[in-house]
């Protein structure tokens, strides 16, 4: 289990996009990708194989996982994240919890 997942809400903590809370919509590897966050310019050529125009298109560039951090929805504030083991009828269940209060993630 990763501390950030996708559709978890987020909060850019360094680069151009310092700052922006987005959802993430895709984890790759160690890297995420945040919806509406680090856009760039990408030059595309046109495919008409599957109907695509050619021209500059904006879109998401993915951030290394450690420069993001899960938003806490009680404190409205990026957070750290831990683990915990809960036990229920002899079964280990692996959860995230906030570490300033203790509250369980809620996925989004």
């Amino acid at each position: 289990m990763r501390r950030i997942q996708k559709d978890d809400l987020v909060r850019v903590t360094t680069g151009k996009s310092r700052g922006h809370t987005g959802i993430v919509k895709q984890v790759i590897d160690q890297k995420v990708v945040v919806e509406g966050a680090n856009m760039i310019k990408k030059h595309v050529k046109p495919n008409p194989q599957i109907n695509q125009r050619g021209g500059i298109v904006t879109k998401e560039a993915s951030i290394h996982i450690s420069n993001v951090a899960l938003l806490n929805p009680v404190t409205k504030k990026a957070d750290k994240v831990g683990f915990k083991y809960l036990v229920t009828n002899n079964k280990k269940q692996k959860l995230r919890y906030f570490k300033s209060n203790n509250e369980i993630v809620v996925p989004v």
